[in-house]
């Protein structure tokens, strides 16, 4: 009975003061929200439809700038190193698309510093217009491109748009950049994945013989992994790998 009697009266003393608080409670504003016309009764919609444009295209534009620099080649390769060391998880992932960042930044510097001076600098001072300064900054961007897209390539995009090319252009004014976008990045990711197969060769080779001797000792229920591991550490730090990668990755942007 002492016990439901405690009860009824803390209920009631927290009833009491949900109430009292409501009361004092300041009033929840009203929000509201319009998308279209603007105090003139003009240009609303049209202000809308370029946020939502410009809002789509700033989500989409780190992938077209990866895929217009060498970040792809960097990164790709970065990861074929870490696979095949088979370290898992080590170096993380931020770690190699930093690292793959700050050499993407390093290697294009000179087409950036080009594109400022050419392209950003003029438009923030009015001097040219926005799609003129995006043509602009196009060039030296396509300039880039060129000279690591290989004939091949290229020529794949550009016959199936109707262009029945035999040969390279000479130069790369006349080609749009929704074909050397494309050209250029299949033609990154074949040079990455062949780095990436003289990377795997020597690791490959500790692997055939660590399990080699694993099996001529009777020793199968050991995982070859465990016991190669190491030995691939080693190797990667006594050569100095990451100098050896970093540096091979920087020469192949030289031609």
């Amino acid at each position: 009975m002492k016990k439901k009697l405690i009860l009824s009266l803390a209920l009631l003393i927290f009833s009491s003061f949900l109430v009292l608080h409501s009361a004092h409670a300041d009033p929840i504003p009203n929000i509201d929200i319009q998308i279209g016309n603007n105090d003139n009764g003009t240009g609303g919609g049209t202000s809308s439809i370029s946020i939502l444009l410009l809002t789509t295209v700033l989500s989409v534009a780190p992938a077209f700038l990866m895929l217009m620099t060498s970040f792809t080649r960097i990164v790709i390769v970065l990861g074929f190193v870490r696979t095949s060391l088979g370290t898992q998880q080590m170096p993380p992932n931020q770690v190699l698309v930093g690292l793959a960042l700050f050499l993407t930044l390093f290697i294009m510097t000179p087409t950036l510093s080009q594109v400022n001076q050419t392209a950003l600098q003029p438009y923030l001072k009015g001097e040219l217009t926005q799609t003129e300064a995006l043509n602009k900054a196009a060039e030296p961007m396509k300039e880039f491109m060129f000279k690591q897209t290989s004939t091949k390539d290229l020529l794949l995009f550009m016959n199936y748009t109707g262009n029945n090319a035999s040969v390279k252009p000479a130069t790369y004014k006349d080609i749009p950049l929704t074909v050397m976008v494309p050209a250029f990045a299949i033609g990154e990711m074949k040079k990455a994945f062949m780095m990436g197969f003289m990377i795997f060769i020597p690791f490959l080779v500790i692997d055939i013989v660590v399990s080699s001797t694993l099996m001529a000792m009777g020793m199968m229920m050991l995982p070859p992994v465990m016991i190669s591991l190491p030995f691939k550490i080693l190797l990667f730090v006594l050569v100095d790998g990451w100098y050896l990668v970093v540096k091979s990755l920087l020469l192949s942007f030289n031609t």
